[in-house]
């Protein structure tokens, strides 16, 4: 499945970098969002390294999802661009 990383979950002072928010597409409602819960994502960075996360729960009502990553989250150059669901 394809999917555009939105943003740093976070609020007006602070950002997680270890989860996202994302946007899957063909996923319009919270449910259809909550059926991807515990899937596997996947960032690739342009040197083609790897970096590996899971979607936790839905976001909002529009189908979007959060995602948590490991050690490092992703970076900055992540925000906008596409995203593997496996």
């Amino acid at each position: 499945m394809k999917a555009i990383v939105l943003s740093y979950r976070g609020s007006h002072k602070t950002q997680n970098l270890k989860q996202v928010i994302i946007s899957v597409e063909g996923s319009n409602t919270k449910e259809d969002a909550a059926k991807l819960v515990g899937k596997k994502v996947v960032w690739t960075t342009e040197t083609g390294n790897k970096i590996e996360g899971e979607i936790t729960s839905p976001h909002g009502n529009s189908g979007a999802v959060r995602a948590k990553f490991s050690d490092k989250g992703l970076p900055g150059q992540a925000l906008g661009t596409a995203i593997q669901i496996a």
